[in-house]
């Protein structure tokens, strides 16, 4: 059984058990989350695909880190202007494992 959601401006395809790294949630270490932007959901030989969303169906997950993700670094260049800007940035992260999926 997996399930698609929809979280962050982002899609993850998701089994129970997984650890999946998404966009900072709000919650500390042990909290329970719940999404329920379910875009679609397998199970044996039964899909349910949403228009968007499927009704009634949620996944629940529980965080397990909040981090940061690796440095990326953004280098600008004009040549022969003399012009060089670096900067970096490191996106916060939420590690989530995925506990349930119900529909």
């Amino acid at each position: 059984m997996y399930a698609v959601i929809k979280t962050g401006g982002k899609q993850h395809r998701v089994s129970e058990g997984d650890v999946l790294k998404v966009e900072k949630l709000e919650g500390r270490k042990g909290d329970t989350v719940v999404f329920e932007e379910v875009l679609l959901v397998t199970k044996e030989d039964q899909t349910r695909v949403g228009t968007p969303v499927v009704q009634g169906a949620k996944v629940v997950g529980e965080i397990v880190h909040q981090g940061k993700g690796p440095k990326i670094i953004i280098f600008k260049k004009k040549r022969r202007k003399g012009f060089l800007k670096k900067t970096g940035h490191r996106q916060p992260l939420t590690e989530v494992r995925i506990k349930e999926i119900s529909l």
